[in-house]
């Protein structure tokens, strides 16, 4: 009985508290992709993912329904760092849907502008104060088109803002100079102090937004057109990857004595929990667990100890030695890097190792692969025998109706002209392309798909697929890999060179491939292009398949390492290629625009289709150049 009545009563003290609108609650889901559009638009840096933004404890004066109901400690804001925009999850302040929508537009807004004055950005209570002030104005005096609806947010905002709210004198002049701020943005220059901070700003940035770590070490499960989802494991379950709040610390050294520590702190979630989160948990319940308690905690401490207990569990697959039948084609070979946050070019930063396998076997094609080889081969052998029609010719077997259409309009409208080539005669063209493929062949191509198969099989089988398709078409093509362990020990496998053909020598090599290491793609990028800009041809493909984002054990990590790759298909545009990402990536629309642009890649959402879609890819791609 106690415990139902102790029920009724937090139901009823939670109701009473919450002044939120659920009935017109809008969803960051269900904005992100026009949003996304209007930040960029709006001058955003394309590099950043628009993602979730963790709720934050904001240490403000809490009216009586908060402090009995025990809510209101925390609230979500904008903020944004190196590689992520973080938005509200949800956003149901205002009773009218199309008020909650447009604040997450003007959040987008502001985060999308930079100052031209950085000293703006001064942290600090007083700095927030005027940074937030500058930042609006800003905005508003550069696209007055927001005008109109940052006063509707101002007004409606100012109505909500104090409802159930009881300040002091120095409490009522600190809201009075935040009303003004937000009725005219710079016109208060400090803001009064109080013994409490103020009240969160819903339509300013984040005073001091926290630094944010990835927990998940699962990857969300790939969707196929249809919505459906198939997990990486026949037993995984479908997993939300959780944000949280993080500090960095110190890593303590053990020898403190119990008694330096305030008992009532002993059984505190908060306290320093020594939990190693670089290696996987083998048991699923032990990490549901994990999982449980880091939602219960306010801040994660994370830390380094320099322990390596991955390393000697996975030393044969993250630090493998070098085959017995490894030639080596080229060794030491110097690459540049591109380095964001300097702006500068790294001359002679990386180091390639371009070597071959030699087994000494005649490959032949798997026998479940034949009858879709086959299939695929007559599909592309039209290519070699595609005819296209000659426009503006002299004669012909059909009139030129476009050129017909432009020649009777000048003669009618008063204009000399001459005899144009008014026909279009059907002829065979002959197609001048090379093609190389570069394969990602990192460790995270060890994953299984299913109990039969794992991506580096998928690969092995696109690739098998793919050689088959073009081998009765006369194109050039040739095929590597890469992986990569840090920014000086790069490896390039090379399967089939442009002056190589297709034959058991090359499916020996390719049934041969094994996963390794990690992802540098932009050094990768970089050496590929000079292999492929030797070819004398009038088009000339790199063709990228990859399953991740770029990564390694050094900084090559997060914009870092996505920033370096779009500069490598920046210079090999420059250089004429054309370059085309195929990924089985289900999160890549994040980062792949940035890298690629909007028509750059493509993803594959069932990977297990990827070998019969690569050669159709391929024609597409060849017969349609962009």
């Amino acid at each position: 009985m106690e415990e139902h009545v102790g029920q009724i009563w937090d139901k009823l003290v939670t109701r009473l508290s919450d002044r939120s609108y659920k009935d017109s609650v809008v969803t960051l889901t269900q904005v992100s992709k026009p949003l996304g559009i209007f930040f960029r638009a709006l001058g955003g840096d394309n590099a950043l993912r628009i993602v979730e933004s963790t709720a934050t404890q904001h240490f403000a004066k809490r009216n009586w329904k908060h402090r009995v109901a025990g809510t209101g400690k925390y609230v979500e804001l904008s903020w944004q760092d190196e590689d992520t925009l973080h938005l509200p999850k949800q956003i149901n302040f205002f009773p009218d849907t199309d008020l909650n929508k447009d604040l997450y537009y003007w959040l987008a807004a502001i985060n999308a502008h930079s100052l031209e004055n950085p000293s703006a950005r001064t942290r600090g209570l007083q700095g927030w104060f005027l940074y937030s002030q500058t930042i609006t104005l800003e905005v508003l005096e550069r696209f007055p088109g927001l005008q109109s609806r940052y006063d509707r947010l101002v007004d409606a905002y100012l109505q909500l803002r104090n409802i159930d709210e009881q300040y002091n004198d120095l409490e009522q002049s600190q809201e009075d100079a935040i009303a003004q701020a937000l009725t005219q943005p710079g016109c208060i220059e400090q803001l009064p102090t109080s013994r409490y901070a103020p009240k969160p700003v819903i339509l300013w940035p984040h005073p001091n937004p926290p630094e944010v770590v990835d927990l998940s070490s699962r990857s969300q499960p790939d969707k196929d057109v249809e919505g459906e989802s198939t997990p990486s494991k026949p037993e995984q379950n479908k997993k939300e990857n959780k944000r949280r709040n993080a500090e960095r610390v110190d890593m303590p050294d053990g020898k403190d004595g119990l008694i330096l520590h305030r008992f009532e702190s002993i059984f505190g979630f908060s306290e320093f929990l020594n939990i190693n989160r670089s290696t996987e948990d083998d048991d699923e319940a032990d990490q549901d667990k994990a999982d449980s308690n880091a939602d219960d905690m306010d801040f994660l401490s994370v830390a380094r100890d320099n322990q390596t207990k991955g390393g000697k569990v996975k030393f044969d697959l993250d630090l493998p030695a070098e085959s017995m039948d490894e030639v080596v084609l080229e060794s030491d070979v110097l690459l540049p890097e591109w380095d964001y946050k300097k702006q500068i070019m790294q001359k002679d930063y990386c180091s390639v190792i371009n070597y071959m396998h030699d087994t000494g076997d005649i490959g032949q094609l798997p026998e479940g692969l034949r009858r879709t080889a086959k299939k695929l081969r007559h599909q592309l052998e039209a290519l070699t025998t595609k005819r296209v029609w000659h426009r503006h010719q002299s004669e012909g077997s059909e009139l030129d109706l476009d050129a017909y259409i432009n020649y009777a309009g000048e003669r009618n409208s008063g204009h000399k002209v001459e005899q144009p080539d008014l026909y279009q005669q059907l002829r065979s063209s002959e197609r001048d392309l090379s093609c190389l493929l570069l394969a990602d062949f990192s460790l995270s191509t060890d994953t299984w798909l299913s109990n039969d198969a794992r991506i580096i099989d998928v690969i092995r089988d696109s690739l098998f697929l793919f050689s088959e398709s073009l081998r009765n078409t006369g194109d050039k093509f040739s095929i590597y890999g890469f992986s990569s362990r840090n920014r000086g020990h790069i490896r390039f496998n090379t399967l089939k060179t442009f002056d190589e053909s297709y034959n058991g020598i090359v499916r020996s090599r390719i049934q041969a491939i094994k996963p390794g290491f990690y992802t540098r793609m932009g050094a990768a990028i970089r050496y590929a292009a000079t292999k492929l800009e030797q070819q004398d041809t009038q088009q000339r493909l790199l063709l990228i398949l990859t399953d991740g984002k770029p990564n390694d054990l050094d900084r090559y990590e997060g914009r870092y390492g996505v920033e370096d790759t779009r500069r490598a298909i920046h210079e090999a545009k420059s250089k004429g290629l054309q370059t085309f990402c195929i990924t089985i990536d289900d999160q890549g629309g994040e980062y792949l625009p940035h890298i690629f642009g909007t028509n750059g890649f493509t993803i594959i959402r069932k990977p297990e289709h990827l070998p019969q879609k690569l050669p159709i890819l391929y024609a597409n791609l060849t017969t349609n150049p962009s």
